[in-house]
């Protein structure tokens, strides 16, 4: 399985981007998807995550209201609105798939899904 992310850029504070990923592979068939960010000289965080089982959307407290995680059942892609952008908000965006159908709790942990990909750079400056 592989996972393509897209998306990323360049923005202002308070501007908008979509990221993509894309989730490709023969037999795949995702529990769940999620996005994880990682900061210069921070540890990787977790930002949201979807389940397929019954599209229950997680988000970390300081990106609700603000950041949509959204998906494609057909397409195995999953989508992050981000909104409101603040120069908190760069880092590297990365998206995971796991096969399984976790909790909550544990959709939040990155040690728990399968797949990652490459990442997107997001960069919120004026």
């Amino acid at each position: 399985v592989q996972l393509q992310a897209s998306g990323g850029g360049l923005v202002q504070p308070g501007g908008s981007l979509r990221l993509t990923c894309v989730a490709s592979g023969r037999t795949f068939s995702p529990g769940a998807m999620a996005w994880f960010r990682q900061a210069p000289g921070k540890e990787r965080e977790f930002v949201a995550a979807i389940r397929w089982s019954d599209n229950n959307r997680y988000y970390e407290d300081s990106v609700k209201g603000r950041f949509t995680i959204s998906r494609d059942n057909a397409k195995n892609t999953v989508f992050l609105q981000m909104n409101s952008l603040n120069p908190e908000d760069t880092a590297i965006y990365y998206c995971a798939a796991t096969v399984r159908s976790y909790i909550s709790s544990l959709l939040r942990v990155g040690t728990h899904y399968d797949y990652w990909g490459q990442g997107t750079q997001v960069t919120v400056s004026s």
